[in-house]
C-alpha cells in the first residue's frame, strides 16, 4: 500500500530497500527478479528498471520523457531502451507522441475500468484454487505479517513514528495478491496481472488515495479474507476479495484532492500518523 502527498518527486534510482516480511517481498524486488546474463537480456532488465520506476513513484501518469531521459533514470544503454519500448506500449504503458517523446499512460474512467475489471477477473479465479490448496502454515504466516502491520498502525503517532509503516504494509498487502496469483502456477496470467499490476499502480499515483488513515480499514479488510481463508470458505472468500477490490476502486473514484490533504494534514487531536512520516507513494490492493 502506498500513500503520499499530493506533490511530483523527481526521478529516483532503482532498488529502493524495503524491509522483508515473512510472506511477501517489496512489489518492486519481485518485479527485478533476476534475468539471464549477457546482451540479449539487457533489454529484460532496461524493462524491469521501467517497472520499478512506476513502482517507487519516479514515472507519473501523464508524463513525457525522452529515450536519452530513460537511458540515465534506468542506467542502461539506449539500445536496450529502444527495444523494451514496443514491450511497453502493447502494454498500454507508454505511447509515442511525435516530436515529444514517450507519454506514460494516462488516467481516466476507462483505464480504471478496465485495469480492475482485468483484476477481479484474475484474482477471483485465483481465490477459488487458492482457498483448497494454501497450507495451514503459510496462512499463519500471512495473518502474523498482517497483524504486525495493523498492530504497528494503530499504535504509531506523533509520540511514536513509523516511517516505514506504509512501505512495509505495502509488501504485505500486494505480496498476498501476487502470491495467490502466482499459485495457479500459470505463467501467462501471472505476467499478464503484473502488467495490469502496473496500471493499477499507475491508477493510484494519480488519485494520489491512499493515506495513513486508511491503511488500517485496508488491513482489516485483508484479515477479513484471510480469516475465510483459514476456514477453507470459498464464498466467503470470493465476498471478502470482492468487497476489498471495490472498496479501492471507490476510494479511486470518490477521492478529492482536498480529502488527501485533510488525511494528511490532521488536526493535532485527531492525528494518527504524524505528518513527519516518509510520504512516498504506495500502491493499495
Amino acid at each position: 500500500m502506498n500513500a503520499r502527498a499530493p506533490a511530483s518527486n523527481p526521478p529516483r534510482a532503482a532498488g529502493r530497500k524495503t524491509a522483508a516480511k515473512p510472506v511477501a517481498k517489496s512489489v518492486a524486488n519481485r518485479t527485478l527478479a533476476a534475468v539471464p546474463s549477457g546482451a540479449s537480456s539487457q533489454r529484460a532488465r532496461a524493462y524491469q528498471g521501467f517497472t520499478q520506476q512506476i513502482l517507487s513513484g519516479s514515472i507519473r501518469p501523464g508524463q513525457f520523457v525522452s529515450q536519452r531521459e530513460l537511458m540515465t533514470l534506468l542506467d542502461m544503454p539506449l539500445g536496450a531502451v529502444r527495444e523494451m519500448i514496443p514491450r511497453l506500449e502493447a502494454g498500454g504503458l507508454v505511447k509515442t507522441v511525435p516530436q515529444r517523446g514517450l507519454q506514460i499512460a494516462h488516467v481516466d474512467l476507462k483505464l480504471i475500468r478496465n485495469a480492475f475489471q482485468l483484476r477481479a477477473m484474475i484474482e477471483r479465479e485465483a481465490v477459488r484454487l487458492f482457498v483448497h490448496s494454501v497450507s495451514a502454515a503459510e496462512l499463519d504466516e500471512i495473518e502474523a505479517a498482517h497483524q504486525d502491520i495493523l498492530r504497528r498502525a494503530r499504535s504509531a503517532g506523533v509520540d511514536r513514528p513509523d516511517a516505514d509503516l506504509l512501505d512495509d504494509a505495502q509488501s504485505v498487502d500486494w505480496g498476498l495478491h501476487d502470491r495467490m496469483v502466482d499459485a495457479m502456477g500459470n505463467e501467462i496470467l501471472s505476467e499478464i496481472y503484473r502488467v495490469n499490476s502496473l496500471r493499477v499502480r499507475l491508477i493510484t499515483l494519480e488519485q494520489s488515495v491512499i493515506t495513513p488513515a486508511r491503511l488500517i480499514p485496508a488491513m482489516e479488510e485483508h484479515l477479513r479474507f484471510i480469516s475465510a481463508l483459514q476456514q477453507r470458505d470459498e464464498a466467503a472468500a470470493i465476498a471478502g476479495l470482492e468487497q476489498h477490490m471495490d472498496s479501492a476502486r471507490n476510494r479511486v473514484l470518490t477521492t478529492t484532492p482536498d480529502m488527501v490533504r485533510a488525511e494528511w494534514n490532521p488536526p493535532a487531536a485527531a492525528v494518527a500518523t504524524p505528518s513527519t512520516t516518509k510520504r512516498t507513494t504506495r500502491r493499495t490492493s
